[in-house]
C-alpha cells in the first residue's frame, strides 16, 4: 500500500481508537456526578471503570485471535457496533448496577477496537515504518485523553448532564463504521476455524474472581477470612485450568503459550502488566482528586489534565518518528520508564494542598514516559513475531496491561476507600461528630451539602489518600523498567513478515544468500546481522 493508502485506511481505524480511548476518558469527569445521582459508593465508582477494563482485558486475546482466521474489517466493524449497544444502555441506566453493567458490554465492543487496531496497522506496514504511524496512535491517544476529560466536564455541566457523555461517542463510531467500509481493503485469509471458547471462558471467569475479591475484599468481609480464601483459592484454580487447556488441550489457544519462549514477548508482557497496575490504577482516580480533595468542576478537572495529555502527545510522536528513522527503540522505552517511576515518586508527595502547578508538572513528566513506553511496547513485540501470529500476540501484550490496569484499579480502589474512610472517621471523632453511615458504607458525599468543618475533613481525607495510591504504585513501575532493561534490542525489521528462517528457529536470516546479504545491507539488519551471522556479512 501507499503512503496515501495507508492514509486512508488509518483515518477510519484512528476513529475507531478514538472511540475505544473516549468511552473511558469522557466518563472520568462525570464520575463523581454518577456517583452521587444513582446514590452509589466507593466501590461502585471503582467498578465503573474495572467493569469496562475487565470486559476489554478478557476479550482482547479473542479478537486477536479472530482477526487471525476471520476479516479484519468486519471485525472492527462489529466492534464498534458492540460499543454503541453498550453506550445506548448506559445513557439511559437508571441505577448503578445497570451501568456497571453497561459498561462490560462497551468493554466487549472496547477491546475489540484496541486490539484490532493495533493488528489491522501491523498487516499494512512493515515494523520499520510501523514507528511513524505508531505516532499517529500516539497522537490520537492523547486527543482522546486530553478531550475526553474536558468533553466529559462540559457535559456533565451543561443541560444534558452525565448521560449525554455516553452519547458523544456514537456519531464518531458511526463515521468510523462508514470510513472502513470505504476505505480499508485487505486480504482475507480463509482457513479452517478453531475458536478456543473453553479457555476464554476460563480466562475471564478467573480474572473476575480474583478482581471481584480485590475490590470487595475489607469492605464487604474481612481481609483474613473464610470469603477471601474461597475467592482466591478459586481463582487460581480457575486460572491454572486455564493455562493447562491453552498449552494442552485447545488445538488454536487464545493466549498460544509457545509465544512466550521469546525473551522479548515474555518480558514486554510482564512489562505491560506492570505497566496497566501503574498508569491506570492511579491516574484513573486523578478527576477524583480534583473534584473531591480540591473542589473543581468537572469542566477544571478536564483542564488539568492537559499537562499529563501535552507531554504524552508530544513524547509519542517525536519518539514514533525517532525510531521510524533509526530502527533502535530500547533507549527510548528505558528513558520512557525512567521518567515514569520519577512522576510517579513525585505524585506521590502530593496533599490536599500541594499546588496545582507542582501537580501540573509532575503530570507532564508521567505523561512523556508514557508516550515514549506504551506503543513502543507493543512495536517491540511485533517486530519479533510472523505475520501469523501478529494478531494474538499484539492482544497478548494488549490483554496483560489491560489486566495490570483492572487489577490496579481495583486493588488501589480498595485501598482508597479503606484510607479515606479511617480519615474521615477519626476527623469526624477528633471534632465531636459521629460519622454515621456514610463512612461505614464508604460512600463518596455530596460536599457541597456539608458543614465547612465537615467538608474539610473529606477533603484532607481525600487529597493524602491520593498521594499514598501513586507511592504504591511507584515499585510496579520501578519492576517495569527492571523487565524493559532486560529486553535485547533487535533493530526493527523492513518486511511485514518473518522471513522462512526466522520463523523457524527466531533468528535473523535468509532462504536465499542475496536475501541475507540484502538484509545485512539495510539500516533495519545491519547490526543485528553483524551481531548473529558475522559470517554472512563478511561474505
Amino acid at each position: 500500500m501507499t503512503h496515501r493508502q495507508i492514509l486512508e485506511a488509518m483515518s477510519g481505524l484512528l476513529l475507531a481508537m478514538f472511540v475505544a480511548m473516549l468511552s473511558s476518558t469522557v466518563v472520568t469527569n462525570a464520575l463523581p456526578t454518577i456517583v452521587a445521582d444513582l446514590d452509589g459508593s466507593q466501590t461502585g465508582y471503582t467498578w465503573v471503570v474495572v467493569a469496562t477494563l475487565l470486559a476489554m482485558t478478557a476479550t482482547t486475546p479473542i479478537w486477536g485471535k479472530l482477526a487471525d482466521l476471520f476479516s479484519k474489517k468486519l471485525l472492527v466493524q462489529l466492534a464498534l457496533v458492540i460499543y454503541s449497544i453498550g453506550s445506548l444502555i448506559a445513557a439511559f441506566a437508571p441505577s448503578m448496577e445497570v451501568l456497571i453493567g453497561s459498561r462490560v458490554i462497551q468493554g466487549l465492543g472496547v477491546g475489540g477496537l484496541t486490539a484490532l487496531v493495533q493488528v489491522v496497522i501491523a498487516s499494512m506496514v512493515s515494523p520499520r515504518e510501523r514507528g511513524r504511524y505508531s505516532g499517529y496512535i500516539g497522537a490520537t491517544f492523547a486527543l482522546a485523553t486530553v478531550s475526553g476529560p474536558l468533553i466529559g466536564g462540559l457535559i456533565v455541566d451543561s443541560p444534558l448532564g452525565w448521560r449525554g457523555c455516553f452519547f458523544v461517542g456514537l456519531p464518531v463510531a458511526a463515521l468510523a463504521f462508514v470510513l472502513l467500509q470505504k476505505t480499508l481493503h485487505l486480504p482475507v485469509v480463509r482457513r479452517q476455524v478453531s475458536i478456543d471458547y473453553l479457555g476464554a471462558t476460563l480466562i475471564m471467569t478467573g480474572v473476575s474472581i480474583l478482581l471481584v475479591w480485590v475490590s470487595l475484599a475489607g469492605n464487604q468481609f474481612a481481609w483474613a477470612s473464610a470469603t477471601t480464601a474461597a475467592m482466591v483459592v478459586g481463582g487460581l484454580l480457575v486460572i491454572a485450568a486455564a493455562l493447562y487447556v491453552e498449552g494442552r488441550v485447545a488445538a488454536e489457544p487464545i493466549i498460544p503459550l509457545h509465544l512466550f519462549k521469546d525473551r522479548t514477548i515474555a518480558l514486554a508482557t510482564v512489562a505491560s502488566t506492570l505497566i496497566g497496575v501503574a498508569m491506570f490504577g492511579s491516574t484513573v482516580y486523578l478527576s477524583q482528586y480534583f473534584q473531591v480533595a480540591r473542589g473543581m468542576t468537572p469542566t477544571e478537572a478536564g483542564l488539568m489534565s492537559i499537562a499529563m495529555v501535552g507531554g504524552l502527545l508530544v513524547s509519542s510522536i517525536v519518539t514514533g518518528r525517532i525510531i521510524s528513522e533509526t530502527g533502535l527503540w530500547k533507549r527510548y522505552l528505558v528513558g520512557g520508564m525512567v521518567l515514569v517511576v520519577v512522576a510517579l515518586g513525585l505524585l506521590g508527595t502530593i496533599d490536599d494542598t500541594t499546588s496545582l502547578v507542582v501537580i501540573g508538572l509532575f503530570m507532564a513528566v508521567l505523561g512523556v514516559g508514557l508516550g515514549a513506553t506504551m506503543q513502543n511496547l507493543v512495536l517491540a513485540v511485533q517486530n519479533n513475531v510472523a505475520l501469523k501470529d501478529m494478531g494474538a500476540a499484539s492482544s497478548v501484550v494488549a490483554f496483560f496491561r489491560s489486566l495490570g490496569g483492572s487489577a490496579g484499579v481495583s486493588a488501589l480502589g480498595a485501598l482508597l476507600s479503606v484510607q479515606v474512610a479511617d480519615k474521615v472517621a477519626s476527623g469526624l471523632a477528633a471534632i465531636g461528630v459521629s460519622g454515621g453511615s456514610e463512612t461505614e458504607s464508604h460512600s463518596i458525599p455530596d460536599l457541597d451539602t456539608l458543614p465547612g468543618p465537615v467538608r474539610e475533613i473529606f477533603q484532607s481525607a481525600f487529597g493524602e489518600s491520593f498521594g499514598h495510591l501513586f507511592l504504591v504504585a511507584t515499585p510496579f513501575a520501578v519492576l517495569a523498567l527492571v523487565c524493559v532493561l532486560f529486553i535485547e534490542e533487535v533493530p526493527l525489521r523492513t518486511t511485514n513478515d518473518l522471513v522462512p528462517d526466522e520463523a523457524a528457529d527466531g533468528s535473523d536470516g535468509a532462504s536465499d544468500p542475496l536475501d541475507g546479504l540484502e538484509d545485512a545491507l539495510t539500516d533495519g539488519g545491519r547490526h543485528r546481522a553483524d551481531a548473529e551471522h558475522p559470517t554472512t556479512l563478511r561474505s
